[in-house]
């Protein structure tokens, strides 16, 4: 199993990133051994579609279940569609999530948990 989760920074101490489409990084986690990847997230910076394209590079990854913060409904519906869990409120450290997650203290989300457009930052792209 691979538990993608944003984040940002590429360490296991790395600081969970509440935004999903926006983070700079996922660690994606086999949480039995521990194992993991650091994946940059190319799509941060796009003016557009950066949900939507952050959630197809994810489901690329083989991944069953994401940790993040928040999940637009542009990005929920990809990973959704994908078969992916998406798990939102996460936060602390990258390993104290999947701790988290492991204890049954994380619910999935049914609808997404952010409005369409809520990780973008004014002045960029926002009016």
């Amino acid at each position: 199993m691979k538990i993608a989760i944003s984040a940002a920074g590429q360490s296991l101490d790395a600081q969970l990133d509440p935004r999903f489409g926006r983070c700079q990084y996922f660690v994606i986690v086999d949480p039995d051994t521990m194992e993991f990847e650091a994946v940059a997230n190319n799509s941060a910076a796009a003016s557009g579609g950066a949900g939507i394209a952050t959630a197809q590079m994810i489901a690329g990854k083989g991944v069953e279940v994401v940790l993040t913060g928040n999940c637009g409904p542009n990005a929920f519906g990809v990973l959704n569609g994908a078969g992916i869990k998406v798990m939102t409120g996460a936060a602390g450290t990258v390993q104290e999530a999947i701790e988290n997650y492991q204890a049954g203290k994380l619910q999935a989300s049914s609808p997404p948990s952010a409005t369409a457009h809520s990780g973008m930052k004014r002045g960029k792209g926002m009016a």
